[in-house]
């Protein structure tokens, strides 16, 4: 049971850390890319566009968006994993197999909830911003 403890709190601790420094990472790849074509080639048709570099209602909430449907995202598989354990160290009694069956449904419907919440604000955020 120790073993499991510090697994999962390692497991943990190096999503934290982990992924906010993929994110950032990626983020400034994209940035710098950007900001080659636009020096190099303003208007040359690629798909970089001058921004006034300041932030957007469109950019915060979408960052919001994705922070916390990864926190949610990440949440659920740590529970469908403690669904699964239970399941298999419940022993065959009904009430234990019951829990852990419930635990994995329900982190289930949170990551189709989270997939579908993305889907949803992004298409709203889009209408309420396009300018077309």
């Amino acid at each position: 049971m120790k073993f499991l403890k510090l697994a999962l709190a390692t497991l943990l601790s190096s999503v934290v850390i982990l992924v906010p420094s993929a994110a950032l990472a990626a983020a400034d790849i994209t940035s710098n890319l950007c900001g080659g074509a636009n020096q190099n080639a303003l208007n040359a048709g690629g798909d970089c566009t001058e921004t006034s570099g300041g932030m957007t209602v469109q950019s915060v909430a979408t960052d919001i968006i994705n922070v916390f449907s990864w926190i949610v995202g990440i949440i659920s598989v740590i529970m469908i994993i403690y669904g699964g354990f239970r399941y298999i160290t419940s022993g065959g009694n009904d009430s234990s197999v019951s829990g852990a069956k419930n635990t994995i449904l329900y982190a289930i419907i949170g990551l189709v909830i989270v997939a579908l919440a993305q889907v949803i604000v992004r298409f709203v955020i889009n209408k309420f911003t396009s300018t077309a």
